[in-house]
């Protein structure tokens, strides 16, 4: 039994040992990425920062968003929009990120409007991506257990004035634990089902048919988004914010 607790401790102590190293490299590298970046040597910055998240997987907003810099800094606007758009998967609230995308955006040659959204539609989606899917999840979990005391205070309480602000406070918890579980729900799938890709190719020619032999439509360039509809084999069925829709090889474009 001592043995088996001494090897059990080992392990554990080995494990404590592991972790914390790992994350003082981590550390290590953004420290070195965030300095390469202050004096201008973007390249480097670049660099490091792709190989914090290759090696430590460390996925978040601020890392995307500082790789975004870094590229959109080395005038690499394809990527920087790429990890633009993945930071904002990550926090849609976040201004900074919003701003410095339509900013690269403003460097493409495609000036695509987007097709007109009913207005009360273009609201919902302004006010979900106020939030990110654990904050909306987090909101949700408050909501419900303010519900569960509302119910209590309805239910048990002997004053009917207090019965009714159980009653009506409940319905309010209701409809933000609905709304935050339907958002939440939405900005996971987004970030799970990656259906939206960034053009990487200087050019591409969307055909209408997937192989090379079909109809030309149109011109896409570097640094524009687009929507997977489908695949078959090494083509994308893509489309367009304007409702433009053909095939293009998948090699031309770098999934968010």
């Amino acid at each position: 039994m001592k043995a088996k607790t001494y090897i059990i401790s080992i392990f554990s102590i080995f494990f404590i040992q592991c972790t914390v190293w790992s994350v003082y490299a981590q550390d290590g590298l953004i420290k070195e990425a965030e300095t390469a970046y202050t004096q201008e040597n973007y390249n480097k910055a670049i660099e490091l920062y792709e190989e914090i998240l290759k090696n430590n997987g460390a996925a978040s907003a601020e890392i995307y968003y500082n790789l975004g810099n870094a590229y959109y800094k080395a005038n690499r606007i394809a990527p920087a929009i790429l990890n633009y758009e993945r930071a904002l998967l990550l926090d849609p609230g976040d201004g900074d990120i919003r701003f410095n995308l339509q900013l690269a955006r403003e460097k493409t040659v495609e000036k695509i409007e987007p097709v007109g959204e009913f207005f009360l539609i273009k609201w919902i989606h302004s006010l979900q991506n106020r939030g990110s899917a654990d904050s909306w999840a987090m909101l949700g979990i408050v909501s419900f257990l303010l519900l569960i005391f509302c119910l209590l205070l309805f239910f048990f309480s002997r004053w009917i004035r207090m019965k009714k602000v159980g009653f009506y406070l409940g319905m309010v918890c209701l409809l933000v634990v609905i709304v935050a579980n339907v958002f939440a729900k939405n900005q996971k799938n987004e970030i799970v089902n990656h259906r939206h890709a960034i053009v990487f190719s200087s050019t591409v020619t969307v055909k209408s048919s997937p192989d090379a032999s079909g109809t030309d439509l149109f011109i896409l360039h570097e640094g524009t988004k687009v929507f997977i509809k489908s695949s078959l084999g090494n083509w994308k069925e893509i489309e367009l914010e304007d409702g433009n829709v053909g095939w293009m090889p998948g090699k031309d474009i770098e999934i968010i």
